[in-house]
């Protein structure tokens, strides 16, 4: 299934860490006061539902690309990661929307819950891992990341970002997961 993708180049590769430049970008998020694990489960349907045309604009999604238009129905691709990180005490789960969206011509979605967001470029410190989307996984990861960030001496200046690539029917040594940490870095 090809799906888009958020844009981003890389500044540093430590084998499966990185520190990325990512482009300002638009995302579809829902709140959701649940543990981790269920989380992401509970506002994949809430999300989807909204990509699926549970918005203003009844406006459908595309599971693959390219994606044709036509003028009563635009096509919204599929893009990834979904992202996960704890606000509050609860989950902001998003989807990332297309890149050739902007704040006034995504779609507004009818749920209350499901908000769009303008996110700025930014630097993010990154870990790629592969296996289950279990809490096993992201502590183990997010503790090399935190070491990571703090002997390269960048500072953090946002929440972890649980980011799954993968559909859940893929197996779970191919599912492509990573943590993402909003850096500052120092002057170079």
């Amino acid at each position: 299934m090809a799906v888009e993708e958020a844009k981003y180049s890389v500044i540093l590769k430590d084998d499966k860490l990185e520190l990325r430049k990512y482009e300002p970008h638009i995302l579809a998020e829902t709140i959701i006061d649940a543990d981790f694990e269920s989380a992401g489960n509970e506002a994949f349907s809430r999300l989807f539902k909204y990509i699926s045309g549970h918005n203003k604009g009844q406006q459908e999604v595309a599971m693959t690309s390219p994606v044709g238009q036509s003028p009563s129905s635009q096509k919204i691709e599929m893009t990834s990661p979904v992202s996960q990180k704890k606000r509050d005490g609860k989950w902001a789960v998003s989807f990332m929307m297309p890149e050739s969206f902007t704040l006034e011509t995504t779609p507004e979605p009818m749920d209350s819950s499901v908000k769009i967001r303008q996110v700025s470029a930014r630097h993010i410190a990154a870990v790629r891992y592969f296996g289950f989307w279990s809490v096993k996984n992201y502590s183990r990861n997010l503790e090399k990341l935190k070491a990571w960030i703090e002997g390269k001496k960048y500072r953090p200046i946002g929440e972890p970002i649980w980011a799954r690539y993968n559909p859940p029917f893929m197996p779970w040594f191919l599912r492509r997961n990573e943590i993402l940490v909003p850096v500052e870095i120092p002057d170079q």
